[in-house]
């Protein structure tokens, strides 16, 4: 009787184990670690590898580019990809920020750090976590003029809920969809294993989205990706002669792939740049094309 209450409890802890190896957990910040970036169960957050592959996806693959090489739109140099801030608002002055398309933007006030960390270039992003209220505020092509804020675009989330956008609406992205969530950082790199998709652009989109994304920004030519479209690095890929660093990212693009959030280069996978990335390591990452690629049927992926 003895043995068997041993073995008896062996499997349970054996399943126990088991069962949670399969969670998959919401990642974090450095500086707000209480607040997920999203929960477990939203899409940015969940595996796709054993997802089907999509009906389209060959003809998709190659409306972005077969040939075209993956590219880190992101490094060592702080003046490249897109900075995030982590704020808290009982240390931080809130703003009120006029927007070009007010009426797809959410207008509340906005705890702007006095010198926020901000993307370069034309789209100008400026993204900041309120860790006090576990809240994502995201301004698109965002400039200060004496005194006040201005912005092409803004949205906000909720980081502890998986509610979307209104559909039609944009956010400070293209796509209709949170930044963040998307960006390859150090602090995960250096941990050894991102625990979502990844955020990447394509040269030309068509008119029309699908889940999670709640907009586009596109032509009429249907042959074309829409914006939210996932794809990820086939399994056959063999990625063992990469650096740690470049390991890292193509594991995630392989485990959790990536969304198509806004129209650029094509392969331009986003992230934050920091000075520990070596450089030399990630450009290794311009071996994959769009030919390694397949896109992933998320049509019965949705939030929760």
């Amino acid at each position: 009787m003895r043995l068997h209450r041993l073995v008896l409890l062996a499997v349970c802890l054996l399943t126990a184990a088991t069962a949670g190896a399969a969670v998959n957990r919401a990642p974090t910040l450095p500086g707000a670690r209480k607040c997920p970036i999203f929960p477990a169960s939203n899409v940015w957050n969940r595996p796709v590898a054993d997802l089907p592959v999509a009906a389209d996806s060959a003809a998709m693959i190659s409306a972005i580019g077969l040939d075209a090489p993956v590219h880190p739109d992101f490094g060592s140099f702080l003046g490249y990809g897109i900075p995030y801030n982590v704020v808290s608002t009982t240390k931080v002055h809130k703003v009120h920020v006029s927007f070009d398309y007010a009426d797809e933007s959410d207008k509340v006030a906005y705890p702007m750090p006095a010198h926020p960390r901000q993307e370069g270039g034309g789209d100008a992003h400026v993204l900041i976590v309120d860790k006090t209220a576990c809240r994502l505020y995201e301004l698109y092509a965002a400039h200060e003029s004496g005194g006040a804020w201005k912005a092409g675009s803004g949205a906000v989330w909720n980081l502890r809920s998986n509610h979307l956008r209104p559909d039609s609406w944009t956010s400070a992205d293209a796509a209709g969809l949170p930044i963040l969530p998307g960006l390859v950082r150090y602090d995960e790199v250096a941990a050894g294993v991102i625990r979502h998709a990844l955020r990447f652009t394509a040269s030309r989109t068509t008119k029309a989205h699908i889940y999670p994304a709640r907009h586009d920004a596109g032509d009429s030519d249907a042959s074309l990706p829409p914006m939210g479209l996932r794809v990820r690095l086939k399994a056959s890929v063999d990625i063992s002669g990469y650096g740690k660093q470049a390991r890292v990212v193509l594991q995630a693009l392989k485990t959790y792939g990536m969304i198509l959030a806004d129209n650029g280069s094509p392969w331009y996978i986003s992230g934050a740049s920091n000075k520990h990335f070596d450089d030399d390591v990630l450009h290794a990452l311009g071996k994959i094309t769009g030919a390694d690629f397949e896109v992933v049927d998320t049509s019965h992926l949705r939030n929760g």
